[in-house]
Formats: C-alpha cells, sequence, structure tokens
C-alpha cells in the first residue's frame, strides 16, 4: 500500500474545505491559533512513517487526552471503573448537563467531559502528582520527553470553563466527585492543554492498535482484553454526538478533540493521526472527518 501517495491525495482533496467551519473560540487561546494549518501522518505496526503537510506542528489535543486518561483509570481501577460512568453513546453535546441531571450524576461514558471529568477525579485520588504522572505517561507513550502542557491554554480553558464548573458540582452533589472540585478541574484543564503534534499522536495510537501484545509504558499494566474494549469505546462514543457518522464515513475507532485533531487506528494494521483546526458544529474537525474517510475510501480499509 503506498501510503503517502495516498495521504499526499487525501489533502490536497480537502482543499475546498479549509476555510469551512469555525476554531474553537469558546477557549479565548485557542481562538488565536492560525486556523489554516492542517497535517497527517500515519505510522505502520510494521514500522513505517508517511506524514504530509503541518504533521510535525504541536497543537492543544484537548479531549484526544481522556483516551490516555481512560488508559490510565482502567489500569488503576479495572472493572470498578463502570461503576462510576457507563459505556454508551451520548447523543448529546459533550458538555451536556441535561443528560448528567437525568441519569443521576453517572457520566453516560468517559470521553463526554462529565466522564473525563469523573477519570480526574479517580487519578487525583490514586497519585501524589497527577500532573507529572499524567505527562510522563503520554511522553512514554510518544517516545518524546519534550511534549508538555500549554499553560495559558489550560488557565483560559478554566477561566471561562463555566459549563464545565456546573458538571463538576453536579456530579459531586451525586457523589461522584470525591476530591476538591477545583483540584480536580485545574488537573482536567491541564490534561486536555497537552500539546502533541500529528506525528507524536500517531505514536502514541499506536500500542493502542497492536492489542495482541502486552500494553505497559509509563506504570500503566492493561490486558489485551482491556485495549481491545478501549477501542470499542473509541468507536462508539469518540466522536460525540457525531459518533455514528464517523463509523459510517470512516470505520475507525477513534478519538476527536476541539483543538482540531483526531487520532484513529485500524487494529493490527496503522495509527493515523490529522490536523485542522476549524471544526464543525459537533466539534469536529471538518478537514480531519473528511480526510480521515477519504483515507478509508482509498486504502479500501476499516474494521467493516
Amino acid at each position: 500500500m503506498n501510503y503517502q501517495r495516498i495521504l499526499e491525495q487525501v489533502i490536497n482533496q480537502t482543499d475546498p474545505l479549509v476555510a469551512v467551519g469555525h476554531q474553537a473560540d469558546y477557549i479565548p487561546a485557542l481562538a488565536e491559533v492560525n486556523p489554516d494549518q492542517r497535517g497527517i501522518c500515519l505510522h505502520t505496526l510494521s514500522g513505517e512513517q508517511y506524514a504530509v503537510g503541518d504533521s510535525d506542528v504541536r497543537f492543544s489535543i484537548q479531549s484526544i487526552s481522556k483516551v490516555f486518561a481512560l488508559a490510565m483509570a482502567l489500569s488503576l481501577e479495572g472493572d470498578n471503573l463502570w461503576t462510576r460512568m457507563g459505556k454508551e453513546p451520548s447523543g448529546t453535546a459533550f458538555n451536556s448537563l441535561f443528560q448528567l441531571e437525568l441519569e443521576h450524576g453517572v457520566p453516560r461514558n468517559p470521553f463526554i467531559n462529565a466522564g473525563a471529568i469523573v477519570m480526574a477525579d479517580i487519578l487525583v485520588s490514586h497519585m501524589l502528582d497527577p500532573e507529572h504522572d499524567f505527562l510522563a505517561f503520554v511522553r512514554r507513550l510518544a517516545a518524546n520527553e519534550t511534549i508538555n502542557y500549554n499553560r495559558l491554554v489550560a488557565f483560559s480553558e478554566r477561566s471561562t470553563g463555566y459549563m464545565n464548573a456546573a458538571i463538576a458540582n453536579l456530579l459531586k452533589y451525586h457523589g461522584n466527585i470525591h476530591n476538591n472540585i477545583e483540584r480536580v478541574l485545574q488537573f482536567y484543564c491541564m490534561m486536555c492543554s497537552i500539546e502533541m503534534s500529528c506525528n507524536e499522536l500517531a505514536t502514541a495510537f499506536l500500542p493502542f492498535a497492536d492489542h495482541l501484545r502486552p500494553f505497559s509504558f509509563g506504570g500503566v499494566e492493561l490486558t489485551s482484553s482491556q485495549v481491545k474494549r478501549m477501542n470499542a469505546i473509541m468507536q462508539t462514543c469518540g466522536f460525540y454526538d457525531e459518533a455514528g457518522e464517523f463509523s459510517y464515513l470512516v470505520g475507525l475507532p477513534g478519538k476527536s478533540g476541539v483543538g482540531g485533531g483526531i487520532a484513529a487506528i485500524h487494529p493490527q494494521h496503522y495509527a493515523v493521526a490529522v490536523w485542522s483546526p476549524r471544526l464543525n458544529e459537533k466539534g469536529n474537525s471538518v478537514v480531519g472527518m473528511k480526510a480521515l474517510e477519504l483515507l478509508t475510501t482509498e486504502t479500501k480499509e476499516s474494521i467493516f
């Protein structure tokens, strides 16, 4: 498979979409990002790497960080994790209060904001320095010690994150936050503010594509079964209330973030990451969604 040629074709075919959508300007620091950038990178399990465009430019991974949080929380809690959140698609916006209230403070899945805030609470409970440990895990996965948080983005997100604060307070009301709310929210915003490139994200996601080998990175230990189940949740819940559309058009497990990034895997084949800051109304990258649709169409490779 000539992935390099295919990635070049994919990027060229997204030209008509580069000005479509808007970046996540409700987080002030993200509104300042140049929205015309785009890149894609694919790493195969056999060690080949292919990249096009701005694939080495770091950006705020935002909700893609929830995959790393889930790996850590699942390693620490095992199946007990599912007593505090579900595994079902939400069908509502990623920051919905309505659904959380109806379901008595139990988030529908780990990848909506409520679920990720609960995971942040779990990591705060288990770790003396969760920021350090989380970053160390991501650096180990990506094989790059220079990856870091953007503290300006974290501050920007926390200082304007009124909906996340409302979610955290509702979770606390229902007994699903055990630590100080402000401590949990600060850590949650720090997780989201990690900056990585498409190249680094593809590297970090590659172990999730290789579930036949033991998963052991930075003190996080997962069984093959746990990794496969994480992939299942990415498939059904990784794109908020557009998860069905992504499954239909792309056919890969993955996770998006409002920084404009998307990371996805083809189990036992490759990991791919794409970035373009302009988002559709669901909060997913316009160019990123189309690029991955074109990738699986051109390669005729998906999980289906």
